[in-house]
């Protein structure tokens, strides 16, 4: 039985059409062309979910840009995605480079960190949220109320399940069209805070030898693959070996089993009990399918949706499954109110609560919808929309007069006294803008921090905390307030998973807070609701947080939109930054980020447009660039040129990419899991994280790492899969970063996967130069004009309403 993960659907009946030409071309940077630099391309992070498994390459037949050559048909394959189509799992984005868990990763496993400064400390940081949310899990005793009371087909729901877990039989069936009464949401109430653990715990051990011999066992039995037997083991617990006896079924759980083989495996064991109405399996999918749906970005999916893509997997009675999979607690109901254009819903809101009891029938009814979702993702979102609100509803500690802060914005330019202004006087603020725009949160911190404020910034990783930290150090726009507090010293700038897991910044204090005033979190996208959640309510009373970031970026790896949803709530102030990025690039990227590939001008050769036919060529022309021409012609050394393409497998992929890049750069017989010193790498010390780094050197006890200025070693046994070659990256995985030049290669068969996202993000890395090696002609321009971000269904947004004023 092999566990290679199915490949996903690619939804792209969007994203045909006509658009406009694509730009001129040259043929590299140290051609001889003074004329105009076009920029141009695309490729699209390929729809992945599971352990970055590569499917069959999908044929195309692109060809080069206008004025350039012809390309034939390419041969690089997408990255499969595990599990799932987009569409099946209600998805629109099934994101994330070939990892298991909506990730980077390279395969979707969690990294072991070799030191406790890293991954273990952020081990013990999760495992605080995960006692927080089993807290909140106690705590409630009835239905979730998920923002409002129970009532219609959700209630139905809910009836149905006491029903079943009563040992009765359900009145009658309960997906029917949703009723639309919802009464408003409850008060939040603030829930206790962990406290911090004082120094990192070690990370857990793995199940015992005893149990890994008895799930191999079974699974021999069964005819599934005995290299399961450690992740199965670790996933089932000591008895794992009686669970997959009573349900086999349970293999599904196992990150890259797929549904028909989790069948072949029951019916290997049950024989003739073994039936497609089985309610184990119906349960077992269900939980299945919610899962890809997190894996592409969905905290929940609607339940049309769901119970219609049961029925395309083979379960005779998709209703009882999902009653089954929410009596036994693997699965949540939620019901939602929805606004309707033009005020609709809001009238009639209106209508019910000013006429009475009897004037409420008459009254036009609220839409709703029911929604299904796994307990982690709903318990996470609505905690954060409790934090959220926490901050949007109190005021925030007066540290500095209102003098003093309004002194400071005087002081300050444009959009950043805006910035200092909202800061001044609310718990939550937004902040959204390009590149250039980070000098107005470090105007802030600045001057936060000569208010006596104890003021850090959170970037999304190394490479984005260094960079911060250099423009705090070098930016000319100091703030001087009158207080007489002397300003704070010491480094202001962290990683987020460093502060959240205690590694890096202040620190938290007794009652298991942050010690700090004021937090900018910069790269505000990237957060998911689980991160975001575990940030919030580790914020103190009185704390102001500030989220930054430019919202064309890509999404989070992990499910939710947090940003996105909360620009759209509009539940605080926002501030947009009105400093455009500078230069041919920062008109390049800014023009995609509203739809349009236009041309232009880059005397200095910043753009430059590299045709290609066919997937070889792409990865020879990426070589003679890294290696040749972009040092040549540029003056950029091939150790600060990073590549991105869209997915790790295929002719083009970051996998053939970085074998030939090793042969060119440093060519050795990889004697430790094909590496050797001096290999770029990238590393992914935990789901949804990517460090860039460079091997030092391998020993007994694993390969050391240095990434982002600490050595870091990866036990032998997680080398596979934990590090990757990191000369080519994925968008995803430079997300944060940014380089003085930067090659994207965009083979034939992406064409159909592009987005504007994706080309915004993989453009938009490059500070001083682009070369994009194009091989997909039209699709390009077509993306950037006609294919948004696929949306993710999130309940962000109705959390938030109740709970906050209405006039904010």
């Amino acid at each position: 039985m092999s566990t290679e993960p199915e490949a996903a659907a690619e939804e792209t009946a969007d994203a045909v059409g006509p658009g406009p030409g694509a730009p001129g071309t040259t043929d590299g940077p140290d051609a001889a062309h003074n004329g105009s630099a076009a920029a141009a391309h695309n490729g699209a992070e390929t729809s992945t979910a599971r352990d970055g498994a590569e499917t069959a390459a999908r044929s195309g037949a692109p060809s080069g840009p206008t004025g350039g050559t012809t390309a034939a048909p390419g041969d690089s394959a997408a990255e499969a995605g595990g599990g799932a189509s987009a569409e099946e799992a209600g998805t629109g984005e099934a994101t994330t480079d070939g990892t298991g868990t909506g990730t980077d990763t390279p395969d979707g496993s969690p990294a072991a960190a070799g030191e406790k400064s890293e991954a273990e400390a952020e081990l013990a940081a999760q495992r605080v949220e995960r006692e927080r949310i089993e807290r909140r899990k106690a705590e409630r005793q009835g239905p979730v109320d998920a923002g409002a009371k129970l009532s219609g087909t959700a209630a139905d729901l809910l009836a149905a399940v006491r029903a079943v877990e009563s040992g009765e039989k359900p009145a009658a069936p309960v997906f029917g069209s949703p009723e639309p009464a919802r009464r408003p949401a409850p008060e939040p109430a603030r829930q206790p805070r962990p406290a911090a653990p004082a120094e990192p715990a070690a990370a857990p051990g793995g199940p015992a030898p005893e149990t890994v011999q008895a799930v191999r066992r079974v699974l021999a039995e069964g005819g599934a693959p005995e290299t399961l037997a450690p992740q199965t083991a670790a996933l089932l617990g000591e008895g794992a070996e009686g669970a997959l006896r009573a349900d086999p079924w349970q293999l599904l759980r196992v990150t890259g089993v797929r549904p028909e083989q989790a069948d072949g495996f029951a019916r290997a064991l049950l024989g003739a009990e073994c039936g497609p109405d089985d309610e184990r399996r119906g349960r077992a999918v269900t939980v299945w399918l919610l899962e890809q749906a997190a894996l592409a970005g969905h905290t929940a999916l609607e339940l049309p949706r769901l119970t219609e893509t049961l029925a395309r997997r083979g379960v005779p009675d998709p209703d009882a499954a999902v009653q089954s999979t929410l009596a036994e607690g693997e699965a949540l109901a939620f019901q939602d109110a929805l606004e309707e254009p033009g005020g609709r819903a809001e009238s009639a809101s209106r209508g019910t609560q000013d006429t009475g009891e009897e004037g409420a029938g008459d009254g036009e009814e609220r839409p709703v919808r029911v929604l299904v979702g796994l307990e982690r993702y709903a318990l996470a979102e609505e905690s954060l929309a409790d934090g959220l609100a926490r901050l949007v509803n109190s005021a925030p500690k007066q540290d500095g007069s209102a003098a003093d802060w309004e002194q400071a914005a005087a002081a300050a330019r444009g959009s950043a006294a805006e910035l200092i202004r909202a800061v001044a006087g609310h718990g939550l603020v937004l902040h959204t803008g390009g590149e250039a725009s980070l000098a107005e949160p470090a105007a802030l911190l600045r001057t936060a921090r000569a208010l006596g404020l104890r003021a850090w910034a959170a970037a999304h990783g190394p490479l984005g905390r260094d960079r911060f930290a250099a423009l705090l150090d070098t930016s000319s726009e100091p703030a001087e307030p009158s207080s007489a507090e002397p300003a704070r010293t010491g480094p202001a700038a962290v990683a987020l998973a460093g502060l959240l897991s205690g590694a890096e910044g202040p620190g938290r204090d007794a009652e298991g807070t942050l010690d700090l005033d004021l937090l900018v979190v910069l790269d505000a996208p990237q957060l998911d609701v689980e991160s975001a959640a575990l940030l919030a309510e580790s914020l103190p009373d009185g704390a102001r947080l500030v989220l930054a970031g430019d919202p064309a970026v890509l999404w989070s790896a992990g499910p939710g939109r947090v940003f996105a949803d909360l620009l759209a709530a509009r539940v605080c102030p926002q501030v947009a930054s009105r400093r455009p990025d500078p230069g041919p690039l920062g008109e390049l990227v800014s023009g995609i980020g509203i739809g349009e590939l236009g041309q232009v001008e880059a005397p200095g050769k910043e753009v430059v447009i590299v045709p290609v036919r066919e997937a070889a060529e792409a990865v020879h022309r990426t070589v003679q660039l890294v290696a040749d021409s972009v040092p040549r012609a540029i003056g950029v050394p091939a150790e600060d040129t990073q590549v991105i393409t869209p997915g790790h497998g295929g002719a083009a992929g970051t996998r053939a990419l970085n074998a030939a890049l090793k042969e060119r750069l440093n060519p050795g017989p990889g004697r430790f899991g094909g590496f050797d010193p001096g290999d770029r790498v990238a590393y992914s010390p935990a789901p949804g994280r990517t460090l860039p780094g460079r091997v030092t050197k391998a020993e007994a006890d694993g390969l050391h790492l240095a990434c982002a200025g600490e050595t870091v070693v990866v036990p032998r046994d997680r080398v596979e899969q934990s590090v990757r070659h990191g000369w080519a990256l994925t968008a995803h995985q430079a997300v944060g970063g940014r380089w003085p030049a930067v090659v994207v290669v965009l083979p034939g068969d992406a064409a159909q996967s592009l987005s504007r996202p994706w080309v915004y993000t993989a453009f938009g890395r490059a500070a001083r130069h682009l070369s994009v090696v194009h091989g997909v002609e039209q699709a390009l321009p077509r993306a950037v004009a006609e294919v948004p971000a696929k949306p993710r269904t999130t309940r962000l947004p109705v959390l938030l309403a109740p709970q906050v004023p209405t006039d904010a």
